[in-house]
């Protein structure tokens, strides 16, 4: 498996504001993230949110990210609308769930789909939700610490 792009953010724009205007934190491209066993990584907001959260990291294809801009026609957005920490190419995330799996030395736990929500289609355009069904990434605990870095050079 290979990493395309890295992403961070302070704050949250949807978790938790079902019913309120979404927030307006960025999505930070970063060159690395530390991962922290058992809390996440440093920086982002899913950073200690509880003990034993099922989402300290989220992983999302970029084979998928190419797929929906195709569908929709659509190329003026970036692969951070979706709110995934991890871009990554050539791998079927989906068989991760259930599994343990290593990146770079780095080893993490599938713990679930990371199913898209309505706020999908206001992030990238009507119909995104639907598009996105059984292909919206994967959540993560982070069972031994270190750093994730890009493998693949981007333009």
């Amino acid at each position: 498996m290979n990493i395309h792009a890295l992403f961070i953010s302070p704050g949250h724009n949807y978790f938790g504001h079902y019913g309120r205007t979404p927030g307006d934190h960025p999505m930070l491209a970063v060159d690395e993230l530390k991962c922290v066993a058992g809390s996440g990584i440093e920086g982002d907001r899913f950073f200690n949110f509880k003990p034993d959260y099922k989402g300290q990291i989220t992983f999302f294809e970029f084979e998928t990210y190419l797929s929906i801009c195709d569908y929709f026609k659509m190329n003026d957005k970036s692969p951070s609308v979706f709110r995934r920490n991890v871009i990554t190419i050539g791998s079927d995330l989906n068989t991760l769930i259930g599994k343990e799996f290593e990146i770079l030395g780095v080893r993490f736990f599938g713990t679930a789909e990371s199913a898209p929500c309505e706020w999908m289609n206001l992030a990238f355009t009507p119909g995104a939700e639907r598009f996105l069904r059984g292909r919206g990434g994967i959540r993560a605990k982070i069972t031994t610490s270190g750093i994730l870095r890009k493998t693949v050079a981007t333009a």
